[in-house]
């Protein structure tokens, strides 16, 4: 933890802080949010230069974070394929918002009752010095 608070973070290392996205999951949201149009699994791993089940490993890491969308699109006559598309960059920041606001209530949770176990040692230790 002081070794990530002692780093030069950029934006991006959020997505791995919080989230514990790879580097591809990054490659492969940033191809997402610069399309002007939803991809499929085959259009991302094209553009990341990845394999098709390589590609869909990270878009699935990036769907379960809530970074992305999957819409099933129809065919007329029958079948259907998934098209993925980010989330609101707003609604992001957000979630990442509230994940951070829940780990610092978590945390200092657990400071307090740190605080508590071993507030009484001191306590112990001067008595048995004295």
């Amino acid at each position: 933890m002081a070794e990530l608070l002692q780093q030069d973070m950029e934006c991006e290392g959020l997505l791995e802080c919080i989230h514990g996205l790879k580097q591809l999951d990054k490659e492969c949201f940033r191809v997402l949010v610069e399309s002007d149009e939803p991809l499929t699994i085959d259009e991302v791993a094209e553009a990341v230069d990845r394999e098709r089940s390589t590609a869909y490993r990270s878009i699935q890491r990036l769907l379960e974070s809530g970074f992305i969308q999957k819409e099933q699109i129809n065919y007329d006559q029958g079948g259907y394929y998934h098209v993925y598309y980010p989330m609101d960059p707003t609604q992001i920041a957000t979630e990442m918002q509230r994940t951070l606001n829940d780990w610092y209530a978590k945390l200092g949770q657990l400071i307090h009752e740190f605080e508590d176990k071993y507030e009484g040692a001191d306590e112990v230790r001067t008595a048995v010095d004295g």
